[in-house]
């Protein structure tokens, strides 16, 4: 005689329990909350918090004040930006607001980065180093 399966409610509410206790996800408050992430003064008027690292790409925020600017560099790897606020200037014919999204590939030279108004952007990918920053 076949056992019946159990009834999907009980089976819902075990793969609730087991995936409520799993501690392999990472999660970081808030800023000015207990637990969140620290950020560093990467270059002048650019802030840097790094939230993730595998395999040598990173999940990373960065703060532009209004003015600043990231030099012409290169990528180690592709790298993809979402503006979470604020305008993002690459080069002189790309504008990105909020929402929007933009792919630098690896190995290309990526045009000079820079905003009037401030931005806040979510990036993963490597950051770029002195040596990508050669061409």
């Amino acid at each position: 005689m076949p056992t019946a399966a159990p009834p999907r409610r009980l089976r819902s509410r075990v793969i609730e329990r087991v995936a409520d206790a799993e501690a392999a996800h990472l999660t970081l408050a808030a800023d000015g909350e207990p637990g969140a992430a620290p950020w560093q003064d990467w270059l002048p008027g650019v802030r840097i918090k790094v939230l993730h690292e595998s395999g040598g790409a990173l999940s990373y925020l960065l703060q532009l004040a209004p003015g600043a600017e990231i030099p012409p560099h290169r990528h180690p790897q592709d790298e993809e930006c979402l503006v979470l606020a604020g305008r993002l200037c690459v080069g002189s014919r790309i504008e990105v607001g909020p929402g929007g999204y933009h792919l630098a590939r690896a190995g290309h030279l990526h045009a000079r980065i820079h905003t009037a108004t401030g931005a806040t952007l979510f990036l993963r990918g490597a950051i770029p180093e002195a040596e990508h920053a050669r061409f």
